[in-house]
């Protein structure tokens, strides 16, 4: 069987809501998608059988974990890292094989924005756009690919609760060229309802720069009761 270009590894746990979406923009592509899923308890695995993609079961809810385990199963030349709730522009996979190739790069991710009409995340997009011009650094949301050779160099995400991504990212980065894609991806907004988008950005922001001051990530863990839960309704246009 010839491998696959592309493994798209999708971590998830209860996703039920806002898995069709993502998986319908990628459906059909002849390229390998694989659903980890940590326990879902609600119908995130019957979500995942009707697509032509391989799902995994896995035993807790890390999101590192699961992208290292989907990582081990994939047989593609490129993983892509994809979030159930970030839908992916029309011909992203091929137009990572191309930009790749024609640039040289190792890995990268795509510009974001946010299904809201907030001018805070909309702000928020552009300085992350920024950041991703200065440092090259991409973020879970992102999308974030990288060459599956490049990938065992590094040895896959940290085993860490949080950053995961900005610190694959980071060493991503200083192995060779990383690129950031457009169109950008489409990132649900759902995790700004709880406390509104400046305060949960400005939270990030600070927890952010005590992770690259070298806290331990395992003490910057958000608790629980802060956590937005992936159940909630799909329409967040109305953040401010």
């Amino acid at each position: 069987m010839t491998a696959p270009e592309i493994s798209v590894i999708i971590p998830v746990a209860n996703e039920a809501a806002a898995l069709p979406d993502c998986l319908a923009r990628i459906a059909g592509a002849p390229n390998e998608i694989i659903v980890v899923d940590a326990r879902s308890e609600d119908e995130t695995a019957a979500v995942a059988r009707r697509f032509d993609c391989r799902l995994l079961s896995f035993p807790e809810r890390h999101r590192a974990r699961q992208m290292n385990f989907g990582a081990a199963e994939a047989r593609g030349s490129i993983l892509l890292f994809l979030h159930a709730d970030t839908l992916l522009p029309e011909g992203a996979l091929p137009k990572i094989i191309a930009e790749s190739d024609r640039r040289g790069a190792v890995g990268g991710g795509f510009a974001r924005r946010y299904r809201s009409r907030s001018l805070t995340l909309a702000l928020t997009s552009r300085l992350a756009g920024v950041r991703n011009r200065l440092f090259g650094w991409h973020l879970g949301d992102q999308a974030i690919f990288v060459r599956r050779d490049v990938f065992q160099q590094l040895g896959g995400f940290l085993d860490i609760p949080i950053f995961e991504d900005l610190d694959f990212s980071r060493r991503l980065r200083a192995t060779g060229r990383t690129i950031t894609l457009t169109p950008p991806v489409l990132s649900s907004a759902r995790r700004f309802a709880a406390k509104g988008p400046l305060r949960t950005t400005l939270a990030d922001v600070l927890l952010t720069r005590r992770y690259l001051q070298g806290v331990d990530p395992n003490e910057l863990c958000i608790p629980r009761e802060h956590r937005v839960k992936p159940e909630q309704p799909k329409n967040y246009e109305h953040l401010s």
